[in-house]
Protein backbone atom coordinates (compact mmCIF):
# COMPACT_ATOMS: atom_id res chain seq x y z
CA UNK A 1 0.00 0.00 0.00
CA UNK A 2 1.32 3.47 -1.01
CA UNK A 3 1.85 6.11 1.69
CA UNK A 4 -0.76 8.85 1.99
CA UNK A 5 0.94 11.99 0.59
CA UNK A 6 -2.05 14.32 0.96
CA UNK A 7 -1.24 15.26 4.53
CA UNK A 8 2.39 16.28 3.90
CA UNK A 9 3.25 19.97 4.36
CA UNK A 10 4.07 21.90 1.16
CA UNK A 11 7.76 22.03 0.33
CA UNK A 12 9.67 25.07 -0.93
CA UNK A 13 10.61 25.02 -4.62
CA UNK A 14 14.30 24.62 -3.80
CA UNK A 15 13.60 21.41 -1.85
CA UNK A 16 11.39 20.05 -4.64
CA UNK A 17 14.14 20.74 -7.14
CA UNK A 18 16.71 19.01 -4.94
CA UNK A 19 14.45 15.93 -4.77
CA UNK A 20 14.46 15.91 -8.55
CA UNK A 21 18.28 16.01 -8.60
CA UNK A 22 18.60 19.72 -9.41
CA UNK A 23 21.19 21.74 -7.51
CA UNK A 24 20.48 25.14 -5.97
CA UNK A 25 22.86 26.68 -8.52
CA UNK A 26 20.35 25.97 -11.29
CA UNK A 27 18.07 28.88 -10.35
CA UNK A 28 18.60 30.39 -13.79
CA UNK A 29 17.18 27.26 -15.44
CA UNK A 30 14.20 27.38 -13.10
CA UNK A 31 13.62 31.06 -13.88
CA UNK A 32 13.80 30.39 -17.62
CA UNK A 33 11.33 27.54 -17.24
CA UNK A 34 8.90 29.80 -15.37
CA UNK A 35 9.29 32.51 -18.03
CA UNK A 36 8.73 30.02 -20.85
CA UNK A 37 5.56 28.63 -19.28
CA UNK A 38 4.33 32.16 -18.58
CA UNK A 39 5.02 33.19 -22.16
CA UNK A 40 3.05 30.24 -23.48
CA UNK A 41 0.12 31.12 -21.24
CA UNK A 42 0.08 34.74 -22.46
CA UNK A 43 0.36 33.68 -26.09
CA UNK A 44 -2.45 31.18 -25.69
CA UNK A 45 -4.78 33.71 -24.11
CA UNK A 46 -3.99 36.28 -26.82
CA UNK A 47 -4.83 33.77 -29.54
CA UNK A 48 -8.06 32.82 -27.78
CA UNK A 49 -9.13 36.46 -27.61
CA UNK A 50 -8.53 37.17 -31.29
CA UNK A 51 -10.32 34.07 -32.52
CA UNK A 52 -13.80 34.83 -33.86
CA UNK A 53 -16.50 32.54 -35.06
CA UNK A 54 -14.52 31.95 -38.25
CA UNK A 55 -16.75 34.25 -40.27
CA UNK A 56 -14.94 36.37 -42.80
CA UNK A 57 -15.97 38.39 -45.81
CA UNK A 58 -18.61 36.48 -47.71
CA UNK A 59 -18.95 33.85 -44.95
CA UNK A 60 -22.23 33.66 -43.07
CA UNK A 61 -22.01 33.34 -39.30
CA UNK A 62 -24.98 31.11 -38.44
CA UNK A 63 -24.93 32.28 -34.84
CA UNK A 64 -25.17 36.01 -35.53
CA UNK A 65 -28.65 37.22 -34.47
CA UNK A 66 -28.88 40.27 -36.75
CA UNK A 67 -27.97 38.24 -39.83
CA UNK A 68 -30.38 35.48 -38.82
CA UNK A 69 -33.23 37.96 -38.31
CA UNK A 70 -32.75 39.57 -41.73
CA UNK A 71 -32.45 36.17 -43.42
CA UNK A 72 -35.64 34.95 -41.73
CA UNK A 73 -37.54 37.98 -42.99
CA UNK A 74 -36.28 37.36 -46.53
CA UNK A 75 -37.40 33.72 -46.35
CA UNK A 76 -40.84 34.69 -45.06
CA UNK A 77 -41.32 37.22 -47.83
CA UNK A 78 -40.19 34.73 -50.45
CA UNK A 79 -42.88 32.34 -49.16
CA UNK A 80 -45.49 35.10 -49.36
CA UNK A 81 -44.49 35.85 -52.96
CA UNK A 82 -44.62 32.12 -53.82
CA UNK A 83 -48.09 31.85 -52.27
CA UNK A 84 -49.25 34.83 -54.37
CA UNK A 85 -47.94 33.17 -57.51
CA UNK A 86 -49.60 29.85 -56.67
CA UNK A 87 -53.02 31.30 -55.85
CA UNK A 88 -52.96 33.74 -58.78
CA UNK A 89 -53.08 36.92 -56.70
CA UNK A 90 -49.73 38.15 -58.08
CA UNK A 91 -49.28 38.86 -61.78
CA UNK A 92 -46.00 38.02 -63.52
CA UNK A 93 -45.14 41.73 -63.71
CA UNK A 94 -45.78 42.23 -59.97
CA UNK A 95 -43.79 39.10 -59.17
CA UNK A 96 -40.82 40.24 -61.28
CA UNK A 97 -40.82 43.65 -59.56
CA UNK A 98 -40.96 42.12 -56.05
CA UNK A 99 -38.22 39.58 -56.86
CA UNK A 100 -36.00 42.33 -58.27
CA UNK A 101 -36.41 44.37 -55.08
CA UNK A 102 -35.76 41.32 -52.86
CA UNK A 103 -32.58 40.55 -54.84
CA UNK A 104 -31.42 44.14 -54.29
CA UNK A 105 -31.87 43.77 -50.52
CA UNK A 106 -29.93 40.49 -50.57
CA UNK A 107 -27.06 42.12 -52.51
CA UNK A 108 -26.94 44.97 -50.00
CA UNK A 109 -26.90 42.50 -47.11
CA UNK A 110 -24.00 40.60 -48.67
CA UNK A 111 -22.04 43.82 -49.21
CA UNK A 112 -22.68 44.96 -45.62
CA UNK A 113 -21.63 41.57 -44.24
CA UNK A 114 -18.43 41.59 -46.29
CA UNK A 115 -17.43 44.85 -44.59
CA UNK A 116 -17.79 43.38 -41.08
CA UNK A 117 -16.51 39.78 -41.19
CA UNK A 118 -19.89 38.24 -41.86
CA UNK A 119 -21.84 40.39 -39.38
CA UNK A 120 -24.28 43.29 -39.66
CA UNK A 121 -24.17 46.45 -37.60
CA UNK A 122 -27.38 47.66 -35.95
CA UNK A 123 -27.60 50.52 -38.45
CA UNK A 124 -27.24 48.12 -41.39
CA UNK A 125 -29.87 45.82 -39.93
CA UNK A 126 -32.22 48.79 -39.42
CA UNK A 127 -31.75 49.88 -43.06
CA UNK A 128 -32.33 46.36 -44.39
CA UNK A 129 -35.44 46.00 -42.23
CA UNK A 130 -36.76 49.32 -43.51
CA UNK A 131 -36.38 48.11 -47.09
CA UNK A 132 -37.99 44.77 -46.20
CA UNK A 133 -40.91 46.67 -44.63
CA UNK A 134 -41.50 48.56 -47.89
CA UNK A 135 -41.38 45.32 -49.87
CA UNK A 136 -43.72 43.65 -47.38
CA UNK A 137 -46.32 46.40 -47.88
CA UNK A 138 -45.94 46.06 -51.64
CA UNK A 139 -46.51 42.29 -51.42
CA UNK A 140 -49.70 42.90 -49.46
CA UNK A 141 -50.96 45.61 -51.85
CA UNK A 142 -50.12 43.58 -54.95
CA UNK A 143 -51.85 40.47 -53.57
CA UNK A 144 -54.99 42.42 -52.60
CA UNK A 145 -55.41 44.81 -55.55
CA UNK A 146 -58.36 42.81 -57.00
CA UNK A 147 -57.10 42.46 -60.54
Amino acid sequence: MAPDLRNLPPLPVSELLSFAGVQAGMKITHSLLVLAVGGLMVTGSAIAQTTTSGAGPGVVDPGHPRVNEVNQREQNQQKRIANGINNGSLSPKETANLEKREASVERQEKADMAKHNGHLTKAEQRQLNRRENHISRSIYRDKHNNK
